[in-house]
């Protein structure tokens, strides 16, 4: 018996076959993009030649003219790429998605990308089938998959406190999850270097994977330590392999990095790590932004685990406790080291609006206290975003080169990387200093991401794939957002095209919503 989505293509393609096959008479597609280079996302070489739109889906690639196919409407693309549309499988946009007014995602389809997954770190909702069905009442520009968190599911069970999940509890967090999957749920996402998250041991981890398994999901995750806050880089990338292996399910490595002085170097071994297990079969996986500076909060990269449990209102007496201050100034003091100073943290976005822009030494210094203090009285207040400059090119660059890396944004509020990421990767890593071919980069940021997180008929230019399609000349394709500015939209995609509609049209942005929900379907 044909699954429903073999049988679903062979009917398409007996549909489509006279539009690519050479006939009598022309056929015709809706939209014929004429003349352009056709980089197809497989990761063959670029080729010269058309590419035929009918409703939402890829009809023709190849020559038209021989084949007889005209376009209701003739797009001459000579001169640029064609390519499909690309996938973000890092995006935390849970909140734009739930808000009409900003769930066409413009900043996104600026840069190219007709795909989005959320829900990554821990926390995706537990509600997929509801969360979904809000998202497509509201309107999307670019389609959109959502992960059911770890970090969701424990708190909601078990509350932020740092205590094992007995069976009964485990119980009810697998059944959590299985709702979720059941819900159109892609998998599940972990942030265990967070708090709740990080109160879970992989045996925790390992059986909630588990019961995405049967839907076809994965495991994504970010990992306990990224650094050397806790079991180090090295052990964490262990962890998150065998999560996936005993769980039977595929992992993906959220942001891959070496994070901090400790570890700047060891991307060496965490690939060969990662390289051993695919040799052994294992699915492993993972995703990058091409920045120096990570984004997270300022507690999450000072606070030390134990001074977050039980919540805001714990953290609070224990940043004001006399008689727990040397303890915590200690870790907190490591953990600064660990991250680079005081000068490599830059607060990007504050309720207390008089810090967005300074580092945290700039602040200390205006209120002539150390770093330390004045971190404390900070996070007593608010819990401020930070940049946090930790990582150096080289390891960047030997991650970004690997057939299993894809990229990402981690896109997040106050970060450049939300406005930014796949030009500025384009420009880092294909344009400006090339380190990987066009035919590479568009691969690891469509194709390879839909197969990793089982997305059917998307990342690919092939007849009977859905329409997302962009056209674009790498020579004017440029990030805009800075630190300072993170909110600059790129320039340079010329026709961006979701589910067969224009949401970009010859550099301008249209008012439609194509964008559909994306679910498993391995």
């Amino acid at each position: 018996m044909l699954s429903a989505r073999r049988r679903s293509l062979a009917l398409l393609t007996l549909v489509l076959l006279p539009v690519v096959s050479a006939g009598a008479q022309p056929d015709s597609v809706d939209v014929l993009l004429a003349g352009g280079r056709v980089v197809d996302g497989t990761g063959a070489p670029a080729r010269i030649g058309d590419v035929g739109l009918r409703g939402d889906r890829v009809v023709f690639v190849g020559d038209a003219a021989a084949a007889r196919v005209v376009g209701r409407r003739r797009i001459d693309v000579t001169g640029l790429v064609v390519a499909p549309g690309f996938i973000d499988p890092h995006a935390h946009v849970l909140l734009d998605l739930g808000a009409a007014g900003t769930s066409r995602l413009d900043g996104y389809l600026a840069q190219g990308v007709t795909t989005v997954i959320t829900g990554n770190d821990g926390g995706g909702p537990l509600d997929a089938a509801g969360t979904l069905a809000r998202w497509t009442r509201n309107g999307l520009g670019a389609n959109a998959g959502v992960l059911v968190g770890h970090g969701t599911v424990r708190q909601r069970v078990l509350g932020m406190r740092d205590v094992p999940a007995d069976a009964a509890t485990l119980d009810s967090m697998r059944a959590l999850v299985r709702t979720a999957m059941q819900g159109g749920a892609l998998g599940l996402s972990s942030g265990l270097y967070y708090a709740p998250g990080s109160y879970g041991s992989s045996e925790e981890v390992i059986a909630l994977a588990r019961e995405v398994a049967p839907f076809g999901g994965l495991y994504d995750t970010h990992m306990r330590d990224e650094s050397s806050y806790t079991v180090g880089l090295l052990a964490s990338v262990r962890e998150a392999i065998r999560v996936g292996e005993e769980a039977g399910v595929p992992t993906n490595i959220a942001h891959i990095k070496a994070l901090g002085v400790d570890v700047w170097g060891r991307s060496d071994s965490v690939i060969a790590i990662v390289q051993a297990a695919r040799a052994r079969g294992v699915r492993v996986t993972a995703d990058q932004y091409p920045y120096l500076a990570s984004g997270t909060g300022l507690g999450a990269a000072l606070l030390p685990r134990w001074a977050e449990a039980g919540g805001r209102d714990s953290l609070v007496r224990r940043l004001t406790d006399p008689a727990l201050a040397g303890r915590l100034r200690g870790d907190m003091t490591e953990n600064l080291r660990r991250r680079g100073g005081a000068a490599a943290l830059l607060i990007t976005s504050a309720r207390d609006t008089s810090l967005v822009g300074r580092t945290l030494d700039q602040v200390a210094a205006r209120e002539g206290s150390d770093a330390i203090t004045t971190a404390m009285r900070i996070l007593a207040r608010e819990g401020p975003s930070v940049a946090s400059f930790n990582m150096q090119q080289s390891d960047v660059d030997a991650f970004a080169v690997q057939p299993w890396v894809a990229t990402g944004s981690d896109g997040s509020g106050g970060h450049p990387r939300k406005y930014g990421a796949f030009p500025k990767a384009l420009r880092d890593f294909v344009v400006d200093r090339p380190i990987m071919t066009l035919e590479a980069f568009v691969a690891r940021s469509s194709a390879n991401t839909a197969r990793t997180f089982g997305i059917a008929d998307r990342g690919v230019l092939a007849p009977g794939m859905f329409a997302d399609v962009i056209v674009f000349d790498p020579a004017t394709v440029r990030d805009r957002s800075t630190y300072t500015d993170p909110e600059r939209p790129a320039e340079g995609m010329r026709w961006v095209f979701v589910n067969g509609a224009a949401v970009v049209d010859d550099g301008v942005f249209t008012t439609v919503r194509p964008g559909r929900t994306v679910r498993p379907s391995r």
